[in-house]
């Protein structure tokens, strides 16, 4: 998905038991669709900092949609069974949605999980890049780009220096 590309709408079942569709997010500031899944350990690494980062920005009017597109015949731990039983687990303060068929991670050219992509108010494109410089151990984080994208665009600026693109597992496509 280049930069600049307009979200594209979904309708994807959640573990909370609702369906949400990218209307349901209209009103966000910032929209984070962050493709992740249960059992990638790059993901698994990045929960922790996805709560906290809904956390920190919810009252600023930014949204965070997490999506797990994996073929669950191979991995069966990412069936929505599993994700139900995550997203209870961890305490997810964010929809988490199953993405069964594999159209939407398709449409948004989705590489791998977490692949975030960040939307301003108007639905634009404005980050596809990875969360930070360290997956593996958040203490050795030394740039949080995730971050400091979401903080430009509610500071209305551009945004400084290249993407580097998101580092983790490959999605599990269906054959």
């Amino acid at each position: 998905m280049e930069l600049g590309a307009a979200a594209l709408p979904f309708s994807l079942p959640a573990t909370d038991g609702r369906t949400y569709s990218l209307d349901d997010f209209a009103d966000a500031k910032v929209l984070v669709v962050a493709f992740t899944c249960n059992h990638c350990p790059y993901a698994v690494a990045y929960e922790d900092r996805f709560i906290r980062l809904q956390n920190e920005y919810a009252a600023r009017g930014v949204r965070l949609v997490a999506i797990n597109p994996n073929d669950d015949r191979g991995y069966p731990e990412d069936s929505f069974e599993e994700m139900v039983k995550r997203a209870r687990d961890r305490g997810f303060n964010f929809p988490y949605l199953r993405d069964e068929s594999q159209a939407v991670a398709r449409a948004y050219d989705a590489a791998c999980t977490p692949d975030p992509f960040v939307f301003d108010g108007d639905r634009k494109l404005r980050y596809n890049g990875r969360i930070d410089d360290s997956w593996k151990n958040e203490a050795k984080v030394t740039r949080r780009e995730l971050k400091d994208a979401i903080d430009a665009i509610l500071g209305k600026s551009s945004l400084a220096g290249e993407q580097i693109p998101a580092m983790g597992c490959s999605i599990k496509w269906r054959h």
